[in-house]
């Protein structure tokens, strides 16, 4: 009777299945569909294997292959010098990347005004620095240039000058087809004569010259809720610094799944995945891979955000 039982059993179990294996093959639908999805790498998370010339001529074949077949389809640049990325042209570091399946969509690269040029309103010298950066970007095959840092200025009217020069540099890499970022950390919630220095720029710098790639870790850090930033400015933040203590979704810190969820409100198209360290435990590589696959795990993360 038992061995009845398990043999109808079977039968059934066997029956459902080709009946299913036949509607997948009507349908054309593979039965194990694994859904991609466009994650970037920053790749100062790797620094030590992948932070400047030496290190990237001697690793970068096999860790760009690496960083593929964990998922990433995409690298933010950090060590852009002299028209150069890692020591190669951008036409090379491009190769490098797309060779491995990899977007190079965006570096993190700035030239702030030094205090001479902040007094007098004079951007003649760090604009050329810029037009070479914005012609190396756009032969790198960037859509993206992200500025990483900017001090916080000690009065408004100096903020004003910041304001006015991120306003021209936009406008020229808008002019060139990039778009310009700014990269905000915590500094930035500090207050200048009474005004949020980010409130400020906000307000002074046109939507259409500069997006914000919010760290969402950092905005934490200053006691700020991202999602409460995208809707006091909806659809400034074309890019977000997806980022946790140390791996993904580790620690709890981050609500993850609340900013996700607002992705089309903060006007994300693209996030980039950050480490800045790991407990010691694990290496560099382990961490972004499982950065990435919590990242491939978790329902609320789309598979593209791209408009």
């Amino acid at each position: 009777m038992r061995f009845l039982r398990f043999f109808l059993t079977f039968c059934i179990g066997l029956l459902t299945f080709q009946q299913a294996d036949a509607q997948w093959r009507r349908a054309g639908t593979p039965r194990r569909q694994v859904i991609q999805k466009q994650m970037n790498l920053q790749l100062y998370s790797i620094r030590d294997i992948l932070g400047n010339a030496e290190t990237y001529a001697k690793n970068h074949v096999d860790v760009f292959k690496r960083l593929h077949e964990m998922g990433y389809t995409g690298v933010e640049a950090a060590n852009y010098g002299d028209g150069k990325f890692y020591g190669v042209s951008p036409e090379q570091y491009k190769k490098d990347c797309e060779a491995a399946g990899l977007n190079p969509i965006s570096s993190h690269a700035t030239r702030n005004l030094n205090a001479d040029e902040l007094a007098s309103h004079n951007f003649t010298e760090a604009l050329k620095w810029w037009e070479q950066a914005i012609k190396a970007h756009k032969a790198a095959g960037m859509k993206y240039i992200v500025s990483p840092w900017c001090e916080v200025p000690k009065t408004l009217k100096d903020g004003q000058t910041i304001c006015d020069f991120y306003n021209e540099v936009g406008r020229r890499c808008r002019e060139a087809g990039l778009l310009f970022g700014y990269h905000s950390h915590s500094h930035e919630f500090q207050k200048v004569e009474g005004v949020v220095w980010i409130d400020y720029m906000m307000q002074h710098i046109d939507a259409e010259n500069m997006f914000w790639q919010m760290d969402v870790y950092w905005a934490i850090m200053a006691q700020q809720g991202p999602v409460h930033y995208f809707k006091k400015y909806p659809g400034r933040f074309k890019m977000l610094h997806i980022k946790d203590i140390y791996e993904l979704g580790e620690s709890g810190f981050v609500g993850f799944d609340a900013i996700f969820r607002n992705a089309d409100l903060a006007g994300m198209q693209d996030y980039v995945v950050e480490m800045e360290g790991n407990d010691g435990t694990i290496d560099s590589m382990e961490g972004v891979r499982r950065c990435a696959e919590y990242l491939k795990s978790q329902p609320f993360v789309r598979p593209s955000y791209a408009k």
